[in-house]
């Protein structure tokens, strides 16, 4: 029975233990699912290897669209901490989403919303919802088919609205992950519904290579693999993730094991530069075994090499030409708290054609103490990141201050824009004890200060000013020059607090000029000092616009400036 028909006696069955939820205009076989499951460890790759299966379906020809079920119960990444979890990502319609949403926009460059990602908490809140509205007529509601079903239907609403050819699916955490067995569960009956021909299972799994014994061994690989047929999902592509190139003995054990044809089983080793993977992946013919699989082969473009040859030269730099930044935090250890940050200065080493190295400044140690000048020996220019709370504060502080008297290029993102505010207020104006209301909540001189509309808000979740944003820009003024000469530019926001209006005419007066705020409000959101190398804050997140061929142009501008001698 062909997918088309057994979705059509699903809907029309008369009993009720069948909960599929049909979005109207939704045709069974129109769009194609593919769906990137990981085993044995996380952390291996899944969102980038996923968004550059996007890449290279979408220089095809095909419309694609991504998505991430993400297995926490959090309704969304706001809260979480970014050590834990890596960087909190913001969408251009506010929502705060994880760091894989991030690459996606890059490798595809294209804005996605808030149907691009979904957690069980969103699911499980819609759940509570309905049944309290009585949508459910009555019945008991469970797992299955109700939170299956309710996952179901945020797929192929997904597939209604962007009308894409292909929908590209990744579920977080591993499989064998208690939170995540019902988004793979849904898979299961999306794939009993849909048919085989229209949805394609890739997992990805390690292959473990311990320095004692010198050789791949794949157990952990088959075991994790074994996990995903005993809940009932047979994948139909293996991608084998090494440090080194997956061996054939290796190859042909998971094969044997897992059912999947050898020539369906891939080996993805490491790679210097991730932006050379979709051409990578192609060349070992990943795209054309998922199309292939999908029976789409008659509808593909098999020309695309060329283009994603020129995409891959353009992405790399001249390791022979370095320019030095610091990153002045409180987040340090983990690479993935500031990825679009790194992301956005590896946009700008492929437009300048000069390495980023990236030098990572503690400053909860410049706080208990240390020498400002020694963390900063050998850096040619610094940005001071987001963040939240108290920790590390001083010592970002004490980064600006030194930035702005030695002439040393700097770029302030939003926490780093109030940083350098309260620097200035302290040190240049003469308001000692100027701060923020975040960490002293009633300080005798609060230059920043939380904003009007977010003080009605309570609780954590979604009481920050979120998302893109018009921003005016000021004539004649660097910000104007640097932004293109253009008047508004639409750029994405975080942030619960703002430059106090009541002193932008002290910071003004102290040679402060603010190029950039909101239409109609007096809420400033980018400053520069004119006279310095280059010294400029903004209170909106650059670094998540940047795209590889398209560099932010503040970023841009900044590390122009850092690597002058």
């Amino acid at each position: 029975m062909s997918g088309e028909s057994i979705l059509e006696k699903v809907i029309s069955t008369s009993g009720d233990e069948f909960y599929t939820p049909i979005p109207k205009g939704y045709t069974p076989g129109k769009t194609k699912f593919v769906v990137v499951t990981g085993s044995v460890i996380s952390g291996i790759g899944k969102g980038t290897i996923n968004s550059s299966l996007c890449k290279m379906l979408q220089d095809r020809g095909l419309e694609v669209e991504p998505i991430k079920l993400e297995a926490y119960l959090n309704v969304d990444s706001g809260t979480l901490n970014p050590f834990r979890h890596g960087e909190v990502f913001v969408l251009d319609d506010g929502t705060e989403t994880d760091l894989d949403l991030g690459t996606y926009e890059r490798m595809l460059d294209k804005n996605l919303g808030k149907d691009n990602f979904v957690t069980s908490g969103k699911i499980y809140q819609t759940i509570i919802e309905n049944e309290r509205a009585g949508k459910y007529l009555g019945r008991d509601v469970q797992f299955i088919p109700h939170v299956t079903g309710e996952i179901k239907k945020v797929l192929r609403e997904l597939a209604v609205k962007t009308k894409a050819d292909v929908i590209v699916i990744e579920i977080g955490g591993t499989v064998g992950d208690f939170e995540n067995m019902f988004a793979l569960e849904a898979i299961r009956e999306m794939v009993y519904e849909e048919g085989g021909e229209n949805v394609c299972v890739i997992n990805i799994t390690y292959v473990l290579q311990p320095k004692s014994l010198g050789e791949q061994k794949t157990k952990a690989a088959q075991l994790g693999i074994r996990k995903l047929l005993e809940l009932g999902l047979t994948p139909n592509i293996i991608l084998c993730r090494s440090e080194n190139k997956l061996g054939q003995k290796a190859k042909e054990k998971i094969s044997l094991g897992s059912n999947v044809p050898i020539e369906r089983v891939f080996g993805v080793h490491n790679v210097a530069n991730i932006y050379s993977l979709p051409l990578t992946l192609r060349n070992i013919g990943l795209d054309e075994a998922v199309l292939n699989e999908l029976k789409l082969n008659k509808k593909f473009k098999t020309n695309g090499n060329k283009e994603l040859e020129e995409w891959s030269k353009k992405t790399s730099c001249d390791s022979t030409k370095t320019v030095t930044i610091g990153i002045a935090g409180k987040y340090t250890g983990s690479s993935d708290t500031y990825i679009s940050i790194l992301k956005a200065l590896e946009h700008c080493s492929f437009e300048l054609k000069k390495c980023v190295e990236v030098k990572w400044v503690e400053t909860t140690e410049i706080e208990k103490g240390g020498k400002v000048d020694a963390a900063l020996k050998g850096i040619d220019g610094v940005i001071v990141p987001g963040g939240f709370g108290k920790r590390g504060v001083e010592g970002k502080i004490a980064v600006s201050k030194y930035c702005r008297e030695k002439n040393i290029p700097y770029l302030g993102l939003c926490l780093g824009f109030q940083i350098a505010l309260i620097d200035i207020a302290r040190n240049v104006i003469g308001l000692k004890n100027a701060n923020s209301t975040e960490f002293d909540p009633k300080p005798e001189d609060p230059v920043i200060d939380i904003l009007p509309e977010q003080k009605k808000i309570e609780g954590m979740g979604g009481n920050m000013r979120l998302g893109g944003k018009n921003v005016e820009v000021k004539p004649n003024t660097n910000a104007f020059k640097i932004l293109g000469e253009k008047k508004i530019v639409r750029r994405r926001f975080r942030h619960r607090l703002e430059c106090n209006p009541n002193y932008i005419e002290k910071f003004e007066k102290a040679g402060v000029v603010f190029s950039g705020k909101a239409p109609n409000q007096p809420i400033m959101q980018i400053f520069e000092l004119p006279k310095h190398k280059f010294f400029m804050a903004s209170q909106f997140h650059p670094e998540f616009t940047s795209r590889p061929l398209a560099p932010d142009p503040m970023f841009l501008e900044f590390v122009k400036k850092s690597a002058e001698k």
